[in-house]
């Protein structure tokens, strides 16, 4: 089977210990008829013999040998057991750092479009939950099957040396038993798909509501969250007890069977015993054994319940496993250079998924200008800008950096030669000054204190208990919207790039703060390309053009000046945005 085979493909490394480890599994299992072999010796010569009371003063070693032997072989099979466990618990664990890293990387290398289509809480589910099941069938469910069968097996040799009549006879359960776990396992594989999907809806929905906590608590809806999420538990707790009143359907029947094999031995070898066929020592051998044969019954419907499971969640890794960006290099990993940083869109076009977004772009920046771009809500302005550093791929026409087409560009060599700041601020779990940091980690100390001067950052940061090692909590808890902006902003600068894509990273902060911030871009110490995403008119005017974008297309494009003379959508924004500051003026004084 194809899992197997990628089981085998990852245990690279590991695949001579692991199979080092079924080996040790046959043999220690198969040990199991020794202790009963001299257990039936011990009967027939010093217990049920016509001769024991003699053979006991004659041949006193040989019962303290056996003994011993039976002491020894337990012992032997005891020190086997914890050898494999330890070498499988290795390979196991081994191979699953080794998957969750190559995981982990394949969800870092997807592009924007990938993140669109999965959601978090079923990726945390991968990543945590279906590893550690293919860990833990790796580890245990494997063995158990290999023990099972082994003793399984080594049981049926010995009783078939000792009487075969005797062992066809237990054998006539094993069809049924067979029967009943087929039926078993094909009516309870679609349900654990099912619960794993529950599985992953209930992660998501804990993610989301932890996220968006502050939006819950602003809008006093903790109530609604809590019975969305008591929905999705509910849903989890039934298909997981219908998954396990499933195995309580048939455990039953093969509960009776494996019971089954002691009735048999009592009544069969009972008769045969009184026939003289049998003797007392060879039936206490059936009767030590007879586990062998009824445990591994027993086990089977576990041993199908959790293979069940684990392929359903091997099927969600192997999704991941071989999935490939849509965005990927092109090219191999080159010395990184400095772009120039011109930027021009040739009759570009961009659709998500079947809805158009962007339509016939066309627009050129030269190196060190700075363009701001304005347009409602929607009309396709981060779509836009997310072009450049190919966070998604044009439908139709050309992005080109410094004349060349993005898609031809080294990903990692194009995306360093980029900052992005966008509204929506992310700041990781660590200091101020390693989110300032986060491009360059190696930063003088000096050099982060510039960049959040540079972005109106120093001061706030200084009055903050730690300064600049001060822990911003997940998201930047603990900050305000502007600062969270600023420090953002920090971060962009901090890279020194050819292109800085701004997307309405002032939005959050006073007008005396962004005038300081634009006085700063503008006087920035190395050349630089800056792409501006703005409502304010404040900032817009002093950049070199302005484009206008509404329904996807480009309707004005010049200076602040140019665009006013027109009286178009840019002449009312500036009309509309004078006047509410006029009259919040007149309220004021």
């Amino acid at each position: 089977m194809f899992q197997l085979k990628w089981l085998w493909q990852n245990l690279q490394g590991e695949r001579v210990r692991y199979v080092f480890a079924l080996i040790l599994s046959v043999v220690g299992s198969s040990l199991t008829i020794v202790n009963p072999y001299i257990g039936q010796r011990i009967v027939d010569t010093f217990i049920a013999s016509d001769d024991a009371a003699a053979n006991l003063m004659s041949e006193r070693g040989l019962l303290i040998g056996l003994c011993l032997g039976m002491i020894g072989f337990s012992l032997l099979r005891t020190g086997l057991a914890y050898g494999t466990t330890i070498l499988y618990e290795v390979s196991s664990q081994r191979m699953l750092y080794r998957v969750r890293v190559y995981l982990y990387n394949k969800i870092q290398g997807q592009d924007m479009s990938y993140y669109d289509r999965n959601r978090t809480g079923d990726l945390m589910t991968k990543m945590t939950g279906d590893l550690d099941m293919v860990r833990h069938t790796m580890a245990w469910i494997f063995k158990t099957i290999i023990e099972s069968l082994t003793i399984f097996i080594a049981a049926i040799v010995y009783f078939f040396y000792i009487d075969a009549e005797l062992t066809l006879w237990l054998l006539i359960l094993s069809p049924p038993i067979f029967i009943v776990a087929y039926l078993f396992a094909r009516r309870v594989r679609p349900m654990y798909i099912d619960l794993r999907e529950r599985l992953s809806q209930l992660n998501t929905t804990t993610q989301e509501n932890i996220a968006g906590n502050r939006v819950v608590k602003a809008f006093a809806r903790e109530e609604y969250e809590v019975e969305k999420f008591t929905e999705k538990n509910v849903h989890y707790a039934k298909a997981n007890k219908a998954a396990a009143m499933v195995w309580l359907d048939y455990f039953p029947y093969l509960e009776t069977f494996a019971q089954g094999f002691s009735v048999i031995l009592m009544l069969v070898g009972g008769l045969l015993v009184m026939d003289g066929r049998l003797t007392f020592g060879e039936f206490s051998a059936f009767s030590a054994l007879i586990w062998g044969l009824a445990n591994p019954m027993r086990n089977i419907g576990i041993i199908i319940n959790d293979i069940q499971r684990f392929f359903a969640s091997l099927n969600k890794i192997i999704d991941i496993y071989y999935s490939k960006p849509s965005i990927a290099n092109s090219r191999s990993k080159v010395e990184k250079k400095r772009y120039e940083g011109r930027i021009a869109f040739e009759n570009v076009s961009f659709k998500y998924d079947s809805a158009n977004v962007l339509e016939d772009i066309n627009f050129t920046i030269k190196p060190g200008e700075t363009v701001a771009i304005m347009g409602a809500t929607g009309s396709g302005k981060t779509s836009l800008i997310s072009l450049i550093p190919r966070f998604y791929d044009v439908s139709a026409g050309r992005v080109l950096v410094d004349g060349m087409d993005v898609r031809t560009l080294e990903l990692g060599e194009l995306r360093a030669n980029i900052g992005v700041a966008t509204q929506d601020v992310l700041l990781f779990s660590d200091t101020i000054d390693g989110n300032i940091a986060y491009g360059e980690p190696e930063m003088p100390e000096e050099d982060v204190h510039a960049f959040a001067k540079l972005a109106a950052a120093h001061d706030f940061i200084r009055k903050m208990p730690e300064g600049y090692d001060t822990i911003v909590g997940e998201r930047g808890v603990g900050l305000s919207g502007g600062q969270k902006q600023r420090i953002a902003l920090a971060r962009a600068l901090a890279v020194k790039p050819p292109i800085l894509i701004l997307d309405d990273t002032t939005s959050a902060v006073d007008l005396e703060t962004e005038e300081h911030i634009q006085k700063s871009l503008q006087e920035l110490d190395y050349s630089c390309t800056k792409i501006i995403i703005a409502q304010r008119v404040s900032t817009t005017a002093g950049a070199d053009r302005i484009l206008i974008i509404e329904d996807g297309r480009i309707i004005e494009d010049g200076t602040h000046a140019d665009l006013l003379a027109k009286r178009g959508y840019y002449y009312e924004v500036f009309k509309l945005q004078n006047e509410g500051l006029g009259r919040q003026a007149t309220a004021n004084g």
